[in-house]
């Protein structure tokens, strides 16, 4: 476990986002994971994809890892952010945008609020 564990630990660090999830940022294969890869995508967030059904070991890995048991997780600047349910709400509240700001990602504010006004 602990070479996974690098290799994870080398992902998160070597990437400023970082999404775990079931397919790919242009195909996902589940409806959490298009979830996530769609905001992303939507407010121009440049992220790396993991697609952990390509590899079983980081697909059990990542969960031990991060201590969370659900796939998708999201990792701004190597620090583990949550899954669909944390990331959806904090995309809503403008906290997403907040943690981009404070960690110099860059997005589309005008694409985030378009996304918080669809949903008002």
């Amino acid at each position: 476990m602990s070479d996974v564990r690098a290799r994870i630990r080398q992902q998160v660090d070597g990437n400023d986002v970082v999404l775990y999830m079931k397919g790919t940022k242009m195909m996902p294969q589940c409806g959490f994971s298009s979830r996530i890869a769609g905001v992303l995508n939507f407010i121009g967030v440049d992220f790396v994809d993991v697609n952990v059904l390509a590899d079983e070991e980081i697909r059990q890995g990542i969960k031990e890892f991060s201590d969370w048991p659900t796939i998708p997780q999201l990792y701004v600047k190597g620090e583990f952010v949550g899954g669909c349910d944390i990331v959806t709400e904090m995309t809503l509240s403008g906290e997403l945008d907040q943690l981009f700001e404070t960690k110099g990602i860059p997005f589309d504010r005008a694409a985030a609020d378009k996304i918080r006004e669809a949903n008002a």
